[in-house]
């Protein structure tokens, strides 16, 4: 394994001494610091437990420490290892990457041997509030192990800045006292960096002038949304919507995180506007990362979607709409006679008028960039042929924002710009002019019946026709599939597709004739999706920065292909942090960073802010850090934490008040059994800190069994609709009212959301088949049994099942576990078949208080048909039911319609 280098040794120890969290600037190597406690534990002798990886992530630190020669490596805890062999799986010792909800019910059920935990390694730990199964993970681990470690990592610093004193919340969360904080401009981290420098040549690229002007207009159309949107909702943040923070990439989450908890409360026009920055930012992006082509593309297909699907997007009617769609088209071509269109006169005939806009003259404006670009490797190239010095030729990394943006710059590098731009513009654009050509040889073809009739058969017409179909119905699929990438992050899957099939379309044809084109037959031990070769000698290949199903692509390409040139086509902060520890962990080899960058753009803006931010989030932590107030019980090593206190008073001794003074019986232990799948909320945790144990297994009827007769069914707001839609909670209710007597349908509201089902002015005075409480009307009509529990917050719930458990028996889950939707297994006091009960209870007369009688003294429905009217009185008790009975099991449709009209 690589030596740490000064500052990481120096982590390393601070936290191996003495537990606590550290958070680490972007890019420092939070993943490297992992990697060596790892090493350190990976003996059958200590059992470290890592959570909150990925798999993904699994995997490649198990491939750094297979590489490394490690013997006994980490292990991975999946469903594939059945319950019975686990705790032997366990005791072989070692580090072992578990999901969380199999360590959850592993705890509960001391299948794991707590006790001999060495400890626990946390990383990504900023999400620890958020993901409470880690959380609850934590407190059962410290309640039984107070011995053992924990030990936190995380390089989000900006996410500490959200909420009242986060980082305190973690830090109680994790059990830990110490905070070790390690900037980029920590003294030690800086001044060793600064040793270690890689040679940085910045690049600032101009951009075109038709460029700057489509920049103006989209920041004057975003600040305009902006300024409408603060309109319409006063109460919003007005620093958060900032246009500097608009052109971020967390703007997304920002905006959802003020407009989430009243989003079914706002307007449309809020709405619209919302969904209008997307689009906005979008266009941002492309306007830097990708060609003219596809710029206008985007545009092209939004104004047909906007007249296709009538949206109403206000800011395509503003002056800076108009002027960018200008600009974007003459980057692409001019027409051809653009002064006579000036001139023409609003009667001119349309036919000619659309006749001359297809005489268009390809203007097909470069990318500032790709030139830049060109010139960075003919200048690498020269240093190449004269490097005998530096022991050959080095190596070139490449570096693009994503896939599309890579697929891009490899055919403009091996085939040139024009050829790519040529190509992309017949592909996106040509099938207009092929459609006006075929237009012109239909109009020439009606003038001239004779001749044309001779030349063009019905064959040919046919064929012709089929084209001009098939090539608009091509041009519709592309203007629907444009938009609705709009809708997906651009940070990987959403665009994969079209950048695929542009470099399948030119792999085939340029490749071959590319003597220095990267060979079919030679591989690098890397994922075969993840890169784009470009040439052999020296190895030249280009990289996407994001939308990698491997989150250590960048970090295995470096290990692997260790280049000695590397060119930033697209920033991003991380990964220049990576590129200067990539550089101090090789002392004495060369690297040489190009930095490109459009100066004066959103771009380089977008950086800035990035980089500010991250600097501001530090000085807030060192702040709180000094003003901290920590308890010395924090680290619940004794029984002084309250935190880990079980509240089991009230819920392990249940009073007789209706005994002299209110006597205590006997203490009996309340036990809920939970569904394995509920594991994922916060209700489990809060039921077992109030003192209740949790018996985890799984259920098919009911989420939680509270008694013997009492089935809760837990939906969330958007799971009640989801599943009044589906039918699926009928399903539930139907099982939960046949096994149990008191079935309950429990509605958990978000505690940040209002408490209400739909929005405001919204109640119809008529029931609705498409309205949720209209549907919640007829479940509780069609399920007399089923009562309804609304609860604002799962603290409300636990309490509120606290209090239904009072004086009850406890469930047994192996009961619980044999009832399933097809199960034979009744209630002592349900000995019937449910298919004839329910079809007896549809039947006029009888009802719930006399059902059971007439079952009792009827065998079947046959026995039923049999009995006189007097024998039903008799049964029923009511004469009026019985008749009712009788008349519609004995009268026919035609005595029952002249008996009708007779009442009329």
């Amino acid at each position: 394994m690589a030596a740490l280098l000064e500052h990481e040794s120096q982590i390393f120890l601070d936290l191996f001494h003495s537990d606590g969290l550290v958070v680490c600037a972007r890019g420092l190597g939070i993943d490297r610091l992992l990697l060596r406690f790892l090493r350190l534990y990976c003996e059958p002798a200590s059992l470290v437990l890592v959570l909150n990886t990925s798999a993904a992530e699994e995997e490649y630190f198990i491939d750094q420490l297979k590489s490394e020669g490690v013997a006994h490596l980490p292990r991975r805890v999946t469903n594939e290892i059945t319950n019975n062999i686990r705790y032997e799986f366990y005791t072989q010792g070692g580090v072992l990457f578990a999901t969380s909800r199999i360590l959850v019910v592993d705890f509960l059920t001391d299948r794991i041997p707590a006790d001999l935990i060495t400890g626990i390694l946390v990383y990504k730990a900023h999400r620890i509030i958020e993901s409470c199964q880690e959380a609850f993970i934590l407190r059962l681990y410290r309640q039984k192990n107070k011995q053992g470690f924990i030990k936190a990592f995380t390089d989000n610093a900006v996410a500490f800045n959200t909420g009242f004193c986060h980082v305190e919340r973690v830090m109680r969360s994790l059990f830990v006292r110490k905070l070790y904080l390690w900037p980029r401009f920590h003294i030690a981290v800086n001044s060793f960096l600064e040793k270690h420098k890689p040679e940085v040549v910045e690049i600032h690229v101009s951009m075109t002038p038709k460029m700057l002007a489509i920049q103006t207009s989209i920041l004057d159309i975003l600040n305009a949304c902006l300024r409408e949107l603060k309109r319409y909702n006063p109460a919003l943040e007005v620093e958060d919507l900032s246009l500097e923070n608009a052109i971020g990439k967390p703007f997304d989450k920002t905006i959802r995180h003020y407009l989430d908890p009243l989003w079914h409360q706002l307007g449309a026009k809020t709405k619209s506007l919302v969904q209008d920055l997307k689009v906005l930012r979008t266009l941002l992006q492309y306007l830097t990362q990708y060609d003219c082509v596809t710029f206008l593309n985007l545009l092209e297909s939004l104004k047909a979607s906007e007249k296709a699907f009538g949206e109403n997007s206000g800011w395509l009617f503003l002056d800076s709409s108009t002027s960018m769609f200008v600009n974007a088209r003459a980057r692409v071509y001019r027409t051809a006679d653009d002064s006579l269109n000036k001139k023409r006169k609003v009667s001119e005939n349309n036919d000619a008028r659309k006749e001359n806009e297809m005489k268009r003259e390809l203007v097909l404006e470069s990318n500032p960039k790709w030139e830049a670009l060109q010139e960075v490797l003919k200048e690498i190239e020269n240093e190449n042929k004269n490097s005998e010095d530096l022991g050959g030729p080095g190596q070139v990394l490449i570096c693009a924002s994503d896939d599309r943006a890579c697929a891009q710059l490899k055919e403009c590098i091996t085939a040139g710009a024009e050829a790519f731009l040529t190509r992309l513009y017949n592909k996106t654009f040509g099938k207009d002019e092929k459609a006006a050509e075929v237009w012109k040889k239909d109009t020439k073809a009606a003038k001239t019946k004779g001749s044309a009739r001779t030349d063009t058969g019905p064959q040919d017409k046919k064929s012709k026709l089929k084209v001009s179909s098939k090539e608009s119905k091509s041009k519709k699929q592309q203007d629907h599939t444009l938009p609705q990438m709009i809708a997906k992050t651009k940070e990987g899957n959403g665009e994969k597709e079209l950048e695929v099939e542009e470099y399948q379309e030119f792999s085939s044809s340029q490749e071959n004739n590319t003597e220095k084109t990267l060979s079919e037959d030679f591989c690098i031990n890397l994922p075969s999706d993840s890169y784009y070769g470009i040439f052999k000698t020296p190895l030249t290949i280009i990289h996407p920065l994001q939308g990698c199903s491997d989150p250590y692509a960048l970090t295995r390409v470096l290990q692997e292909v260790e280049p000695r040139y590397v060119v930033l086509y697209d920033a991003e902060l991380s990964f220049v942090r990576q590129l200067e520890i990539y550089k101090a962990s090789r002392p004495g080899k060369p690297l040489r960073v190009y930095f490109l960058i459009y100066g004066g753009s959103t771009e380089e803006q977008r950086y800035l802010t990035a980089l500010r931010k991250e600097k501001e989030a530090f000085e807030k932590l060192i702040r709180e850090k000094a003003s901290m107030v920590i308890p010395e019980e924090r680290e619940g090593r004794d029984e002084t934490n309250l935190d880990l206190v079980r509240d089991a008073t009230p819920a392990s001794f249940s009073t007789d008040t209706r005994k002299a003074g209110g006597q205590e019986q006997k203490s009996v232990q309340q036990t809920i059994i939970v569904d394995m799948r509920e594991f994922r909320s916060e209700l489990p945790s809060l039921l077992h800190r109030r003192g209740i144990d949790i018996e985890p297994v799984t259920l098919e009827v009911g989420d939680y069994i509270l008694t013997p007769d009492i089935c809760v069914e837990r939906k969330s707001v958007s799971d009640l609709i989801g599943s009044l839609n589906n039918g699926r909670l009928y399903t539930q209710c139907i099982s939960m009212s046949r096994y149990y007597k008191r079935p309950i349908l429990l509605i958990e509201f978000d505690p940040n959301k209002s408490f209400s089902l739909i929005p405001r002015g919204s109640l119809h005075p008529e029931i609705s088949s498409n309205d949720v409480t209209s549907k919640l009307t007829l479940l509780t009509l069609h399920f007399p049994k089923l009562r309804i529990l609304w609860c604002p917050s799962p603290h409300a719930t636990a309490e509120l099942f606290e209090e239904l458990k009072q004086n009850h028996p406890q469930p047994d889950a192996e009961t619980a576990m044999a009832v399933t939707a097809d199960s034979e297994v009744l209630p002592e006091s349900d000995k019937y078949n449910p298919g004839p009960q329910d079809f007896l209870l549809k039947m006029p007369g009888v009802n719930t208080k006399n059902c059971r009688v007439l079952m009792n003294h009827v065998k079947s429905i046959a026995e039923l048909v049999t009995l006189s009217k007097d024998k039903l009185t008799e049964i029923l008790g009511n004469s009026v039911n019985a008749t009712q009975l009788f008349d519609f099991i004995h009268m026919t449709y035609s005595e029952a319609m002249s008996q009708g009209k007779n009442k009329r």
